[in-house]
């Protein structure tokens, strides 16, 4: 039973969503140049396999549906480098925070900035190697931590500094978690293609210009060292999202700062996954709504 290489979730050109094995030219390894895929059957996280079926890809959504996200767990300053532009020690325990399911969002969707957060500086991007959790695991060691591992993404762990250093009183999540703040994909690349990730280049572009570039041996704590930390005492499930942190370069850390703005465009990069490009939209004022 084929599994899949490069799991995608799609649009498909006869107008239904489905998971899929992206199919890439030889030599291509961005996902998100994909146009057609195998259509995967069955439990993405347990017995599936990838038929013969080929779809065209009329449009790349975020690679895990709403229903199979559970905890979305991030790290701060797990770069070396980044801790030391942000004026930082390095930390001595990975700095754990969480995102609501509802950031998340699909590899080309826009970046939505509501009115909160458009009236103040300190609009910011992180690119982050994403790491998705295939089954429960418990008080696992670094060992053995990558076997629960379903594959790797990259995504941008979109950041208000105003809201999460001073206005959120220091809870990071309020300057992260608005909806759409988490961009993922561009799919989600299996192990078997990445054994090592601590060896996979990373940047950020905004505007075509490079604003991060570094490398994930230059992590703190590593994939298995995250996993293993996390699971301690506490059970990681089946579609469990951990954002792993992210390199020097931020607009935060420079000087004079930079910050992101209405319509620009961030492209977030991991090699040997792909590219997500995410457009930047403030979104007007509206009526109270009940979900």
């Amino acid at each position: 039973m084929a599994t899949f290489l490069r799991l995608i979730r799609f649009l498909a050109r006869d107008g239904r969503t489905y998971y899929g094995d992206a199919i890439l030219p030889r030599g291509v390894t961005d996902i998100a140049k994909a146009r057609q895929a195998r259509i995967v059957q069955g439990d993405i996280f347990g017995k599936h396999t990838v038929t013969d079926v080929v779809a065209d890809i009329r449009l790349l959504l975020a690679p895990l549906a709403p229903e199979h996200i559970r905890t979305v767990r991030c790290l701060g300053l797990n770069y070396a480098a980044h801790a030391k532009e942000s004026n930082m020690p390095i930390p001595q325990y990975p700095i754990v925070f969480y995102k609501p399911f509802t950031a998340i969002a699909g590899p080309i969707d826009p970046i939505p900035v509501p009115p909160v957060a458009q009236n103040l500086p300190g609009l910011d991007y992180e690119c982050e190697l994403v790491a998705i959790i295939s089954k429960p695991c418990r008080d696992v060691t670094e060992d053995t931590a990558l076997d629960y591992v379903l594959g790797y993404a990259v995504g941008n762990d979109v950041s208000h500094r105003e809201w999460q250093l001073r206005r959120g009183g220091g809870q990071w999540s309020m300057g992260k978690g608005f909806d759409g703040w988490a961009p993922l994909g561009p799919g989600i690349v299996s192990p078997k293609l990445i054994p090592d990730p601590q060896k996979l280049a990373i940047k950020t572009r905004v505007n075509g210009v490079t604003r991060q570039e570094s490398n994930t041996g230059d992590m703190i704590f590593s994939v298995k060292k995250t996993i293993a930390f996390l699971s301690q005492g506490t059970t990681l499930m089946p579609g469990d999202v951990i954002f792993t942190g992210t390199p020097q370069g931020v607009g935060m850390g420079r000087n004079p700062q930079v910050w992101l703005k209405d319509g620009d465009v961030v492209e977030v990069e991991l090699e040997g996954v792909g590219t997500c490009t995410n457009k930047v939209e403030y979104t007007p004022t509206s009526k109270e709504s009940k979900i």
